[in-house]
């Protein structure tokens, strides 16, 4: 797991808006803390920073291209966790070009 580029990468969580559905809220049954959510609809919330023109989500306490580090990585919500689980077939894939660029950073 060592060399996951992803550790020291981090320009996923800080290129993206994440959106996901109420129910993975803590106040409704989920693991998303309900202080990182934002709300957009009656069912859909967003990971609070990640509704910025330039997002970054509030849980990444962390440099990109550095080190990644997220707050909430046991209770994130499933588009992080479905991005994360694509790694490390999704190293490299076009997400994650486009971010990195977005941070000056090479392709993988």
């Amino acid at each position: 797991m060592s060399d996951n580029p992803c550790l020291s990468c981090g320009a996923c969580c800080a290129s993206f808006r994440v959106d996901f559905d109420r129910s993975e809220l803590e106040s409704e049954g989920g693991r998303v803390p309900d202080g990182l959510a934002v709300e957009l609809t009656g069912r859909l919330m967003r990971l609070r920073g990640t509704d910025h023109a330039q997002p970054r989500c509030a849980a990444f306490s962390s440099t990109v291209g550095v080190r990644a580090s997220c707050g909430i990585h046991e209770w994130r919500p499933s588009p992080c966790r479905e991005f994360g689980e694509r790694a490390p077939m999704g190293i490299g894939d076009d997400a994650c070009t486009r971010a990195r660029a977005r941070h000056g950073l090479a392709p993988i």
